[in-house]
């Protein structure tokens, strides 16, 4: 006899009443009148259809068919055969209360929980991803070396080496080119020196010549006219060509710290290029900022499938390599229907549990509700969802993330109420009804019904402890 279960955890054994209430029924006699009775219906039905082969045959016989001999007698025969055979149906016997199964109000604590179905995930985690390098030199990320999936690590352990190979040479360019660079400032340093010293040197020639004419220009009494007139214009060449040379210096300052401004900015370009190569190479060793346990992440290939990193993968800027997650502070990532959101709320207990470990199971809580559901993916997309996250109190080795979990949260618990199991409710007409034993029969009884769970329902007038009922 099957049993069912109590809030409390209890086993309620289904009860069977006493034996049948119903008498067997003493054999009947048959009288002789019967028999003749239903010998004259079979011969009224041999007739008939008599009556109707002899039809038939003239019909045959009228369009030159014949009907075979051996129907002739047939009909007749079958029809007194089928109703001298037929078996007589006994009758019914009523329905017995051994027939039914019963089970026993209780009354104790009420729990109405709602399911969820999620995967486990830490709460505190680091989530490892390719170097993003700056500049259009970083195209190129070969893995060349991958922590193990589950392994341990500390803070500051290499979890990931990309080959660096390409990179090194890249900042090895670089490095000479900024050296070229520097090199290329100090020559045309050089050169401006000998251009400023052969200015100086021009402008020292004009001065000579201005004086030279000048003092050419002061016996200009003792010479004639046009003599005085040549040394006037000596003189006026002098004193233009040296004011020219003057104005020169300062263009060719400024000229020359112009040069020298935009060879300091192309070294400097260089220079910042190699500070990017450099930076682009250290990331390429990438160490764990976090004590914990590595967590693979998958990359999808060929065909449609996704599979774990290996050693010689080409890798994209940002892309997910892995997660090193912190085992002691682990949640469960779950979805609710919209409409069992509203009774559900932060803080609320629940009991966790895993389908690959059917024997471990932890309690929590609600620490997190989505503010908006989200879609599903693809052709699901239509169907929202609101997003709950599970805190998991308590920690084993078995516990890991990526674990499809179930969890039972209690939305409404009452600590005293009368009970009466799910199959015991029958509805006619709006209203609850159920049949309740009293001596040897089951006596049809209104209920008033408040909260359900899977098994039992809230009976809050109708019913008392200990009364049994019915059971469907």
């Amino acid at each position: 006899m099957p049993a069912l279960t109590d809030p409390a955890g209890s086993r309620v054994q289904a009860h069977s009443s006493q034996p049948a209430l119903v008498t067997p029924e003493p054999p009947r006699k048959y009288s002789p009148w019967k028999w003749l009775l239903t010998l004259a219906v079979v011969a009224a039905g041999a007739w008939t259809v008599a009556q109707l082969l002899r039809n038939t045959r003239k019909t045959d016989r009228a369009r030159g068919r014949n009907t075979p001999v051996f129907l002739n007698g047939l009909a007749p025969r079958g029809a007194a055969f089928a109703l001298w055979r037929k078996p007589r149906q006994a009758p019914k016997p009523a329905a017995t209360l051994a027939e039914f199964r019963t089970a026993k109000v209780v009354t104790g604590p009420f729990e109405r929980v709602i399911r969820l179905s999620g995967q486990t995930a830490a709460r505190d985690y680091a989530l490892i991803t390719a170097p993003r390098v700056r500049g259009a030199d970083g195209s190129q990320m070969e893995l060349l070396q991958l922590a193990k999936g589950g392994s341990w690590v500390k803070k500051e352990d290499v979890l990931v080496q990309i080959d660096p190979g390409w990179m090194r040479d890249h900042a090895d360019d670089t490095r000479a080119n900024v050296v070229q660079a520097d090199l290329d400032v100090k020559k045309r340093v050089a050169e401006q020196q000998v251009e400023s010293e052969n200015l100086q040197q021009t402008v020292r020639v004009s001065r000579s010549q201005l004086e030279k004419s000048r003092l050419d220009n002061s016996a200009a009494e003792v010479l004639t006219d046009v003599e005085r007139e040549l040394l006037k214009l000596s003189v006026e060449e002098g004193e233009a060509q040296f004011k020219q040379v003057q104005l020169e210096l300062p263009i060719r300052k400024a000229v020359h710290a112009a040069e020298i401004k935009i060879l300091g900015f192309t070294k400097q370009r260089h220079a910042r290029h190699l500070e990017r190569d450099l930076a682009n190479l250290k990331a390429y060793t990438i160490r764990s900022p976090m004590e914990g346990l590595v967590v693979l992440q998958s990359t999808p290939r060929g065909g449609g499938e996704s599979l774990q990193l290996q050693q010689g993968d080409q890798l994209g800027p940002g892309q997910a390599l892995m997660r090193v997650v912190n085992p002691n502070s682990m949640q469960v990532e779950a979805s609710m229907n919209q409409a069992e959101s509203t009774a559900i709320r932060i803080g609320q207990q629940t009991t966790i549990g895993f389908d690959a470990f059917p024997e471990l199971t932890f309690r929590g809580r609600v620490y997190s509700i989505g503010a908006l559901a989200v879609g599903g993916f693809r052709q699901n997309n239509f169907i929202r969802s609101v997003p709950v996250r599970l805190s998991i109190e308590g920690s084993n080795p078995k516990l890991t993330p990526d674990l499809s979990a179930f969890t039972d949260i209690v939305v409404e618990k009452i600590e005293r109420a009368v009970q009466v199991p799910s199959g015991a409710i029958h509805h006619e007409g709006g209203k609850n009804f159920v049949y309740v034993k009293q001596g040897e029969q089951f006596v049809k009884r209104q209920v008033a019904l408040g909260s359900a769970n899977n098994l039992f329902a809230v009976a809050s007038s109708g019913l008392e402890g200990g009364e049994e009922v019915r059971v469907e």
